[in-house]
């Protein structure tokens, strides 16, 4: 082989990493990142981090909603047989929890830090609403008083609640803190106080099977003022905006 036609095929081949091919020109030769080159098909496929936090935080949200979406179905069903304030401030409550997987599952599709933000105060105001309506079923059922039935079914669905929301609490705070998500944070806190609150209502069904009826809207108002400290703690969160 000539000195000349050594040097043009030196010219033409270079490495990538480990691998060695030739390109039938001379001169630089440029590679971009995440896309094909047509004439020799090979690709770099990287996947920008922002899309996989996305993915993760839909996913995570939505497990959370699926969890929390059974528990408060099969609270629902045992309260039309019991009656139970307790257990109604406990259902509404983790009702309204299960609807805050919307817009935080919206703030992550938009992989938007301010709609993130936007969906941590949506979870404080969802739980502030929940605190309102328990408080107000609580006051009309001491101004009105009425029996409680079904206590063995209301145990269960207390116990039902207390394990839906330790579920929750550890789907929604594991995926904040590894995509260090505020909202998704306070919403796990939210969850772990909140599996307190459902053991609330199997205290009640231990009152009134001790024959003390007036204990279901009392333990209803204290579910209320627990609600209102997990608005403040998540509201807390939220403004420091860390994890």
């Amino acid at each position: 082989m000539s000195g000349h036609a050594y040097r043009l095929v030196r010219g033409e081949r270079h490495r990538h990493g480990a691998l060695e091919h030739a390109h039938p020109h001379r001169g630089p030769h440029h590679h971009h990142e995440a896309r094909e080159h047509g004439h020799h098909g090979h690709s770099h496929g990287l996947v920008d981090p922002s899309v996989t936090r996305s993915r993760e935080g839909v996913r995570a949200v939505s497990l959370a909603l699926a969890v929390l979406g059974v528990t408060a179905l099969l609270q629902a069903v045992v309260l039309v047989a019991t009656g139970s304030v307790a257990l109604l401030a406990d259902l509404v409550h983790n009702a309204g929890d299960a609807a805050t997987a919307i817009p935080l599952a919206v703030a992550f599709m938009l992989r938007s830090a301010r709609a993130e933000r936007l969906a941590g105060l949506a979870v404080v105001a969802a739980i502030l609403v929940s605190a309102i309506v328990a408080g107000v079923a609580a006051v009309e059922r001491l101004v009105h008083p009425g029996d409680v039935h079904g206590l063995g079914a209301l145990a269960a669905a207390g116990l039902i609640g207390f394990a839906g929301n330790r579920v929750v609490a550890a789907i929604r705070t594991r995926a904040g803190r590894r995509l260090q998500s505020p909202a998704l944070v306070a919403d796990g806190q939210h969850a772990r106080a909140d599996a307190l609150v459902s053991l609330a209502v199997v205290v009640s069904a231990g009152a009134v099977a001790f024959g003390i009826p007036i204990a279901d809207p009392l333990i209803g108002l204290a579910i209320t003022a627990m609600i209102l400290r997990i608005t403040w703690q998540s509201w807390q969160t939220i403004r420091a905006g860390t994890v």
